[in-house]
């Protein structure tokens, strides 16, 4: 199967792979190599330009978006956009009778509502209900009649993701693909949805960074690799455990081919030029040189093996600058209507990690001090110029002397930038960031390995390279309190060592709202917003706390 992106070039080439019955082949590779688009072409929202793809059986997808809706929909939109077409097509069906109905009351509207309510029900649609209120209820905490028209934006990421892994694993099904479900998921959020991919009779193929999830759970591994006239894609057999070691044998043989090859062409070149210059002085040599001549045609023709796929290698220079030696106070700080009042203090310097179940206030928290605490000075405005909404609370959050916030959104909301391609964002600068040249914006890019995608805008970048070219803005803008909400969730395992690299090297304070257990352990601090409503510091990561305790 092959895929062309609008300007020609070639993003997918020969894609070859197969997912049997039952197995969790778990989709990796690097950010923008494909994986979200190659979902899309097998899911039917895409067309491939070469090859096919067969399905068998119903196909429940998970997309990418789940987790950042931020539009007016709602839950029971949410459920309907991954129910079987058949549910989809009755429940508009039914929702333009309501509609119609409530303008209308004569004999051909009621008859036209009774039609819709029977082929509700006769495409199962009171059944899907019944299975929504058990994936509210489970998810949510509430059942789905006292939640059906709330709107999907209140809820919080994991929130969104829990629900529709509730619907799709219960759903009737039989295959399941799914776009970095772990994402927004706290850790006994990914703890539950491991066991649930374990246990589950569906075959799932699923794209993942997480490391943990991947060992867990995943039977066999394709792999999007980088290549020059496409990407193109390696199946291992097996689970994660072995995949390094197999790939890692797999270049080797690479390497000794490449070798072999190049080897065998020097040999045939030689002999070729040997009997031309016999040839020259030797009629007799003239058949000999024409065939040595064809031989090395045709081994060139054949091609080399192979060629070793690229390795992607990210750059992430993050500097920021010295600061009063308090860079956050919060005293007697209460999130309005999500954690109890706490007493706080950073020094310059330290890594906070902030960790906690999903809707505990943990990007309220983030959001408050990105906007410069409670009463900000002119140096303590945000280095962006995304517009953050404000956070209601009690009490004080204030920030030190040359603490300028720099906010890393989980959900990528940045409008200011959509439309804009990655160099006119660049070239232009704003009021925190020079603008550069087109040669120095490349060079930037490059190091974050995003060059070839200089030209595209923002909003269609994938969600990995969204979030590297946020991390870059961060390292440009002259923030010196690095606010990251979920960094690692986007990014594939490289550009997520590379952060933490990058991070080491940071001359700041930061604080980091994360799930990510690996990445975690880079942390000095720990800051638990618990199930009680109290904010806390363990000696290490506490991983289990559940959800808040609050009415819904």
């Amino acid at each position: 199967m092959g895929y062309e992106l609008p300007d020609g070039r070639v993003l997918l080439d020969d894609i070859t792979f197969r997912v049997g019955d039952g197995a969790k082949v778990a989709l990796v590779g690097a950010n923008g190599s494909g994986k979200t688009t190659l979902t899309r072409i097998i899911a039917g929202d895409l067309k491939a330009h070469s090859g096919s793809i067969a399905r068998s059986g119903g196909v429940g997808v998970m997309r990418q978006f789940v987790g950042s809706v931020r539009d007016s929909s709602t839950v029971r939109d949410l459920l309907l956009g991954v129910a079987p077409a058949a549910i989809q097509q009755a429940a508009a069906k039914l929702d333009k009778a309501e509609l119609t109905m409530m303008e209308a009351d004569d004999e051909k509207t009621q008859l036209r509502y009774a039609q819709a309510v029977a082929d509700w029900g006769e495409v199962g649609g009171y059944d899907a209900e019944v299975l929504w209120d058990v994936c509210t209820t489970s998810a949510l905490g509430v059942p789905f009649e006292r939640c059906r028209w709330r709107e999907v934006k209140t809820l919080s990421g994991g929130e969104q993701k829990r629900l529709v892994l509730e619907a799709l694993l219960r759903g009737p099904d039989e295959v399941l693909m799914l776009d970095e479900p772990d994402n927004y998921l706290d850790v006994p959020g990914k703890r539950w949805l491991e066991e649930q991919l374990r246990s589950t009779d569906k075959t799932v193929l699923y794209i993942s960074h997480d490391r943990e999830l991947l060992a867990n759970t995943a039977t066999r591994i394709v792999t999007v690799e980088l290549g020059a006239a496409g990407n193109t894609a390696w199946t291992h057999g097996g689970g994660f455990a072995t995949y390094h070691e197999a790939r890692r044998h797999r270049f080797e043989r690479f390497e000794e081919l490449r070798k072999r090859w190049d080897e065998e062409h020097a040999k045939l070149r030689a002999q070729m030029l040997m009997y031309k210059q016999k040839a020259a002085y030797n009629s007799d040599m003239a058949s000999r040189y024409r065939a040595s001549q064809t031989r090395l045609r045709k081994f060139e023709e054949a091609g080399p093996p192979q060629a070793l796929p690229r390795e992607q290698k990210v750059s992430m220079r993050l500097t920021g600058g010295r600061t009063g030696k308090r860079a956050v106070v919060c005293t007697g700080l209460e999130l309005t209507g999500l954690m109890k009042p706490f007493d706080l203090e950073i020094w310059y310097g330290e890594r906070v990690a902030v960790l906690g179940s999903n809707g505990s206030g943990k990007s309220h928290f983030l959001r408050l001090l990105a906007n410069g605490g409670s009463d900000p000075d002119v140096e303590h405005q945000p280095v962006g110029d995304v517009q953050i909404a404000p956070v209601a609370h009690t009490g004080n959050a204030k920030l030190g002397a040359r603490v300028r916030p720099g906010w890393f959104a989980q959900t990528h909301e940045h409008p200011e930038l959509v439309g804009r391609t990655l160099l006119e964002i660049l070239h232009r600068g704003d009021d925190h960031r020079e603008g550069m040249g087109r040669e120095l914006a490349s060079r930037k890019l490059d190091r974050y390995e995003l060059a070839h995608a200089a030209e595209q805008s923002f909003d269609t970048l994938s969600g990995g390279q969204q979030a590297r070219f946020q991390i870059l803005l961060l390292e440009l803008s002259g923030a010196t309190l690095l606010l990251l909400d979920e960094p690692t969730d986007n990014l594939d395992v490289e550009s997520a060592e590379a952060l933490e690299e990058g991070l080491d090297a940071f001359d700041g304070t930061v604080l980091a709202v994360t799930h990510d257990r690996w990445f975690a352990r880079g942390f000095d601090r720990y800051l638990v917003f618990g199930a009680d409503g109290t904010v806390y510091e363990p000696d290490e990561p506490v991983w289990d706390e559940g959800r808040v305790e609050r009415a819904r």
